[in-house]
């Protein structure tokens, strides 16, 4: 009975990719991140206030952060979690670090580097500091092939994630390769995250991507910002080993659903012209200069970036992969201030309570009902958008139930 328990599965939500701006030293880790962005701070976010049960701090590499780890585990406020991980109050910490490749001839791209315990990390780290001119920070480039960059990670255990696949910036369809085989070893990628510009269905226009489980996360650079995209994931507990499983698909554990944005609210989902600011109509995206002012300067949006790299006319979706939430998170609802969401957060506890558990009616009986309605249409993805690009977000325009 016991072991039947222990391999029992709950849902958890979960958000893989959230930076460290500060150590508590006041060592900057990613610059533009918030300073209030420290590992205990954002374990506090995830547990109390998000109601999120695995977080991915991609940063944890640095050795100042390190060492916030080693406190908070040497002050008995975390421990140790089995199976993977740093616990807190219900909610687990994966170490993991996000880290810069560039190939000769090809632009950089991100990917995400997941380890099983404090001990694999540090020497990670180690080994990456004899690649890499600043270890102590996020994101740094790592001057070292990337199949060697594979060998170093799955030698460890770890788990290899391209990230923010998609995105002109630092993606790798979106600026490094037009396929991933012509970087990495397919065999030893975990999982692919989609970024905030992309779906699951833009992605089914690339076969390569096929076999993978994907992931929609936060990308975020301050506490606000974690959980605004999130997956679902089915685990026995939340751990590193039970993740692994889980982006295997392997004794029924599974990503189950991806939450995240309308691609028309990514800053990068539309071409978008530098010279005149226009985001460029889809009828012109595959023009070289602006319909509007004839600038060269087109910053190519995901979607276009996608249809122009894509080796199918319409976009698959295969049977194992969850479905895809279009979701407002509650900071972008018009008329949600910090005086309503406290008071919300008081009622419900968490904002992931404030998605999944509360009724309308009783939303309706704390915010009132005009807000109450606009969180329901944030849900289910019905809110009016206008469409994002060049780095700048969409908006969400009010609209009445």
């Amino acid at each position: 009975m016991a072991l039947e328990e222990e391999n029992k599965l709950h849902s958890f939500y979960c958000d893989l990719h959230v930076h460290i701006g500060r150590t508590t030293e006041g060592q900057a880790v990613k610059i533009s991140g918030s300073k209030n962005l420290t590992f205990a701070g954002i374990a506090k976010e995830a547990a109390e206030r998000k109601g999120i049960g695995l977080i991915g701090i991609i940063d944890s590499h640095s050795p100042g952060v390190q060492r916030d780890i080693c406190q908070s585990l040497e002050s008995g406020e975390m421990t140790v979690a089995d199976g993977g991980g740093i616990a807190y109050r219900g909610t687990t910490i994966l170490l993991g670090s996000e880290i810069e490749i560039r190939e000769p001839g090809r632009k950089e791209c991100h990917v995400l580097a997941f380890m099983p315990d404090l001990e694999t990390m540090a020497d990670f780290s180690s080994w990456m500091s004899k690649h890499m001119r600043n270890v102590n920070l996020s994101s740094q480039r790592l001057y070292a092939p990337s199949r060697e960059l594979q060998d170093e990670i799955y030698g460890r255990g770890g788990i290899l994630i391209p990230a923010h696949i998609f995105t002109p910036h630092k993606g790798l369809y979106g600026c490094a390769a037009e396929r991933m085989a012509e970087l990495f070893d397919l065999e030893r990628i975990a999982a692919v995250e989609l970024g905030l510009s992309a779906d699951s269905e833009m992605a089914g226009y690339i076969s390569e991507l096929d076999s993978y489980t994907f992931l929609t996360n936060s990308d975020a650079h301050s506490l606000g910002k974690i959980g605004r995209e999130y997956n679902v994931i089915e685990l026995a507990k939340p751990s590193f080993s039970e993740l692994k499983l889980a982006l295997k698909r392997k004794a029924g554990r599974r990503v189950s659903a991806n939450f995240g944005l309308n691609p028309r609210l990514g800053k990068y989902h539309r071409t978008y012209c530098a010279g005149c600011g226009s985001i460029i109509d889809e009828a012109y995206a595959t023009s070289e200069r602006c319909p509007y002012c004839g600038s060269p300067k087109l910053v190519q949006g995901v979607f276009d970036r996608i249809l122009s790299i894509a080796d199918r006319g319409q976009p698959l979706v295969p049977d194992h992969r969850p479905p895809y939430h279009y979701q407002v998170p509650l900071e972008f609802i018009p008329g949600l201030g910090p005086a309503k969401m406290n008071a919300l957060l008081a009622a419900f506890g968490t904002e992931m309570n404030i998605l999944h558990g509360a009724g309308e009616a009783e939303i309706a009986a704390v915010a009132g009902t005009e807000l109450a309605a606009q969180i329901v249409l944030a849900r289910t993805g019905e809110l009016a958008l206008s469409a994002g690009g060049g780095g700048t977000y969409g908006k969400v325009m009010v609209n009445k139930k």
